[in-house]
């Protein structure tokens, strides 16, 4: 007997079920319509009546969920099925090794695509964000990724030795993150050059795996580096 698939959130086959008698399956319902159409159409295009019907539910749930549009966006936005808030206290950690903090980083980046088509939409939602921006970017930087940032930089500082963080060490920060980062905006390339890397969660674990060696060799060229002696 084959095994019964998972529907992807915002598929017809999730927004098809019975609603659940104490609403979190309508507000479950409203996101993932909302998460689909918001990354298509944008903000501006995209009304809450579309939304509603698209999640099968009554228009006035919007308001009883979230309150208006803007704050429906702003659950989308922010939902962290695909995308999770970075912990700092998860990366700077001094009980940890250097592996498990960048361990901690790097999944961030790679549990969220196991959510699949949820995760290419909430990738696209970014862009448009980006592109025509509502300011809720800005708050994404002030609010997950610059805390995780400084407490990236400031476990590097603490395994490399170095007192204070300086541009080099900002640098290897942001190459690090670097490694995440192509799995979300490169996903489509990868997609059609390579679909086996990124096809089942077990596939994306290799990856987080090959991902954590890369991040340890550079910090570990970046300790060479500093090793050698500065040429007069």
């Amino acid at each position: 007997m084959s095994a019964v698939p998972h529907p992807e959130p915002g598929s017809s086959a999730t927004l098809a079920k019975p609603l659940r008698s104490d609403g979190q399956e309508a507000r479950t319902r409203l996101l993932d319509a909302a998460l689909v159409l918001f990354a298509d159409k944008g903000f501006a295009k995209t009304s809450t009546r579309e939304i509603a019907l698209t999640a099968q539910v009554n228009v006035a749930s919007i308001s009883y969920y979230f309150g208006d549009k803007a704050g429906l966006y702003r659950a989308v936005f922010t939902d962290p099925r695909s995308n999770p808030s970075i912990e700092p206290a998860s990366i700077d950690q001094p009980s940890q090794s250097l592996a498990e903090s960048l361990r901690a980083m790097l999944n961030t980046f790679t549990e969220p695509m196991k959510n699949g088509v949820a995760m290419q939409n909430c990738m696209k939602l970014h862009i448009r964000e980006m592109l025509e921006p509502t300011g809720l970017w800005q708050a994404e930087i002030d609010n997950n990724i610059k805390p995780a940032h400084l407490a990236l930089v400031q476990t590097l500082c603490r395994h490399l030795g170095v007192t204070q963080p300086d541009d080099d060490v900002h640098r290897l920060a942001f190459s690090i993150v670097g490694l995440g980062m192509i799995l979300h905006v490169g996903s489509d390339v990868i997609q059609a050059i390579r679909p086996a890397l990124i096809a089942s969660p077990a596939a994306i674990d290799a990856y987080a795996d090959h991902m954590l060696v890369a991040a340890l060799s550079m910090v570990e060229g970046e300790r060479q580096r500093r090793a050698v002696p500065t040429q007069p």
